[in-house]
């Protein structure tokens, strides 16, 4: 497998090598006092740092039974190896990465996430009010530096790639870079050595002896319900999940679940029914109170029982 570039970022290695083709560039020769300047070398530098990948779209991970087998792995590699365990993802931040892209400014940002939200209309196209099972089953490797549960080969499986396709189509569209070429391998990535710095020092291979128990492991499956568009570089979470622009939602699960945003958009809901009401119930205390000084049902009757009572106390006399 070909060398991958931006290791160091916080996301995983793998998916930063789909940006590669993009990135290439013819090397031009040019002697200059008896040497030869790769000037195309110093420019591949320049453009590697401009479009190294720093978004990504998520298909985040929330099935208890994938995170809890996941962590049971991770668990077994330390007892074997205890400097792995700065190797290790946090189930907060367990995902499928769907396509990855350099986004350099604000205005960036906001066009992608429009993109995003385009990308509902096709992706519910394609689900047709079909369901998309992902079953998790098996470790794999990249390079010994990347370990990965990966995904069944179906017909789901299979839909979720279309998806891929139809969502980098239409980010590309906008102008926005996905720097992926290659075909697209679904996986879950719960280990990687580029974590740690430190740790690739000490570590430069992981031994695959070390979950060879696992290998063939069913973890779960997990129910397609969103795509989050997450920030590499951004503080993340305190549930560990990645920092979020925006997000679009679809499938049972957005019925049954709601999300963080469909939660804060009840709480408005609910906020603003209650001022609604507050200000009726004022106008109408208001209301009650300009009848009574301007000659109102309610001032005429205390009127007349006044006079009744005048009345009275003249015939008493």
């Amino acid at each position: 497998m070909a060398e991958m570039p931006f290791v160091d970022t916080d996301i995983e290695d793998e998916c930063a090598m789909y940006a590669t083709s993009e990135l290439s560039i013819k090397k031009k020769r040019k002697r200059t006092t008896g040497r030869e300047i790769e000037e195309g070398s110093e420019r591949k530098k320049k453009k590697n740092k401009q479009y190294q990948p720093n978004y990504f779209i998520s298909l985040p991970i929330t099935n208890p039974k994938i995170t809890g087998s996941i962590q049971a792995v991770q668990d077994a590699i330390i007892q074997k190896d205890q400097r792995l365990s700065k190797a290790m993802v946090r189930s907060g931040s367990l995902h499928v990465t769907m396509l990855v892209m350099h986004l350099s400014s604000e205005e960036e940002i906001r066009i992608a996430v429009g993109a995003l939200s385009d990308s509902k209309i096709f992706v519910d196209d394609l689900l047709k009010g079909k369901r998309v099972d992902l079953s998790f089953q098996g470790i794999d490797h990249f390079r010994n530096q990347v370990g990965f549960v990966n995904l069944a080969e179906n017909d789901h499986t299979t839909l979720l790639k279309e998806i891929a396709e139809t969502m980098k189509k239409i980010f590309q569209e906008k102008g926005i870079m996905t720097g992926e070429e290659r075909a697209f391998k679904p996986h879950l990535t719960f280990m990687k050595l580029s974590k740690s710095t430190e740790l690739r020092k000490q570590v430069k291979k992981i031994d695959s002896s070390l979950y060879e128990d696992f290998k063939n492991h069913y973890f779960g499956n997990e129910i397609l319900h969103r795509f989050d568009l997450c920030a590499m570089l951004k503080k993340k979470q305190p549930n560990g999940y990645y920092y979020c622009e925006s997000s679009i939602v679809f499938g049972e699960k957005q019925a049954a679940e709601p999300d963080d945003a469909e939660l804060v958009s009840l709480s408005k809901r609910l906020v603003e029914n209650a001022v609604l009401k507050a200000v009726q119930q004022y106008l109408e205390e208001t209301q009650n109170k300009s009848r009574q000084t301007d000659g109102s049902p309610a001032k005429t009757e205390e009127a007349a029982s006044g006079s009744k009572n005048e009345s009275d106390n003249g015939n008493s006399k």
